[in-house]
């Protein structure tokens, strides 16, 4: 059985980082964020490095020296992934070092908050099929957006519970 990775020398590579395999999946998934999302690659690292790190709380010189990211650089883009819900800021008892990481159930509130995103999106449509009047084309081109919102509303609405909630049911209650 593989053992988990850990930070530290003995999982670091022969040139004293990360091992190749894992800092490949961190640039796979940084450039996914960067593609997709217009999320800054040096943010889709910090995501992906704290997604797959052990321990999973980091402190900013060890994400710096993991993906290799100026402090500088590496700051502005732990606010942005605070600030959207993936980082949390943690500290501890006895150290003026701040920590980041990835909840496990960061994901899941991030899309959360994705979806009721696009349901605002898709009452402010709806709230524009009246000022269209009679015009075909500026009528068409709401009704054709409204019912795409429509339609990912249904499956929103008919979607199975959410992992956690999966999760919490499983628990046994004390």
């Amino acid at each position: 059985m593989n053992q988990p990775f850990r930070t530290e020398a003995a999982d670091d590579d022969a040139a004293g980082g990360p091992p190749a395999a894992v800092l490949e999946w961190v640039e796979r998934l940084a450039k996914y964020c960067a593609d997709q999302d217009g999320v800054p690659l040096i943010a889709g690292r910090v995501l992906g490095w704290l997604m797959i790190c052990d321990p999973p709380e980091q402190s900013a010189q060890q994400i710096a020296t993991a993906i290799g990211a100026s402090r500088a650089s590496l700051s502005t883009n732990l606010r942005l992934l605070s600030s959207v819900g993936f980082v949390r800021v943690l500290t501890k008892p006895a150290t003026r070092t701040v920590f980041y990481r990835v909840d496990d159930d960061a994901w899941e509130k991030v899309v959360q908050r994705q979806i009721a995103s696009l349901a605002s999106l898709g009452k402010i449509l709806q709230d524009g099929t009246p000022l269209t009047g009679s015009s075909p084309d500026r009528g068409g081109r709401i009704a054709a957006a409204g019912a795409v919102f429509r339609w990912m509303q249904q499956i929103f609405d008919n979607a199975p519970p959410l992992p956690s909630t999966t999760r919490a049911a499983k628990e046994p209650r004390g």
